[in-house]
């Protein structure tokens, strides 16, 4: 087998693209980077050192009769759907594709459909999964026996939106784009849910979509959880997750705070963070376990469906 198959197919030479490569370089692993514009292309081989193939993921597939049987998919959000869709259909069995998957529940699910008849497996990469903190929160969490109840703040700062994405389509995706982030997180550590009830209130400022949010319940294995957010107000991106013996505190979600019970006092916790200073943080373990096909801790694309029930839920408000 020639090294281009037995390289990872990198689609998307952006921001994520190049961080994506400084990890697998670092994991001496062969890289065929495809990207779309010249720009772009010459952004990546200066930062990477890789010259990328130019023209666009479908002009480089039709032009070979078989692609690498793994592929990092880290394109725009706007062009997830049919680049997994691509590649699935000829024949790549192993795919990472950056979050949210896609920008709609019904394209999530279609993709799912499309990967069970295609015997593939594809992941959906929430790398805060693989934070220093959250490998430390989970150790605590087994120590402690188990988590009790859970709650969490997935507030979105408007202005940041308005900088970065100029039409309002665009902002009208930020909760399954960018809220999941830290809801992933959450239900990663304290539980899937199994039942819950849902508000929404008022008229956020930037988007169309609803400015607060708040409900609870109770996941799978018995434990409580609540959560917030206020768009058009301040705040920041939280978990909290509570055990017989302690809160656990993560925020901001890359550092680790305890409170143990009976005590007032917060205490920074230690943690062996040096990866995430080294690459963008969680991003090396998520890659090596990909490679290595150890998918534990990783989200499929089925578990991702099945949350974005709950997700959809969320973001549409339900009634008591």
């Amino acid at each position: 087998m020639s090294d281009y198959m037995n390289s990872v197919l990198l689609v998307g030479c952006g921001y994520m693209g190049q961080e994506y490569c400084k990890v697998l370089r670092a994991l001496q692993t062969g890289i065929c980077a495809v990207g779309r514009g010249v720009s772009s292309a010459e952004s990546f081989c200066k930062s990477t050192g890789i010259e990328p193939h130019t023209g666009g993921l479908t002009h480089f597939a039709r032009e070979r009769e078989e692609l690498p049987d793994r592929a990092i998919i880290a394109v725009d959000v706007e062009e997830l759907f049919e680049t997994v869709k691509l590649l699935l259909n000829r024949g790549v069995k192993t795919i990472l594709v950056e979050k949210p998957g896609a920008v709609t529940y019904e394209q999530i699910q279609e993709l799912d459909l499309l990967t069970e008849k295609c015997e593939a497996n594809v992941f959906v990469a929430y790398n805060r999964r693989f934070y220093a903190s959250v490998r430390r929160a989970q150790e605590l969490i087994t120590e402690d026996g188990g988590v009790s109840s859970f709650r969490l703040e997935c507030i979105e700062w408007g202005h940041k939106h308005l900088e970065v994405n100029k039409s309002r389509s665009k902002r009208n995706t930020v909760f399954l784009g960018n809220s999941t982030h830290v809801l992933d997180l959450a239900f990663y550590l304290g539980g899937v849910p199994e039942n819950m009830t849902c508000y929404t209130a008022g008229d956020c400022s930037w988007c169309d979509k609803p400015s607060r949010y708040s409900g609870a319940g109770i996941t799978k294995t018995g434990a409580c959880f609540s959560y917030f957010a206020d768009w058009d107000s301040a705040g920041r991106w939280s978990v909290e997750i509570l055990t017989p013996k302690r809160k656990l505190i993560l925020c901001p979600l890359e550092e680790l705070r305890s409170q143990l019970c009976g005590t007032v006092a917060v205490e920074k916790l230690e943690i062996d963070d040096e990866l995430d200073c080294r690459f963008k943080p969680g991003l090396y373990l998520q890659t090596e376990r990909f490679l290595r096909r150890d998918f534990k801790a990783l989200l499929s694309l089925g578990e991702h469906r099945e949350l974005c029930k709950f997700y959809q839920q969320i973001e549409e408000g339900a009634p008591a």
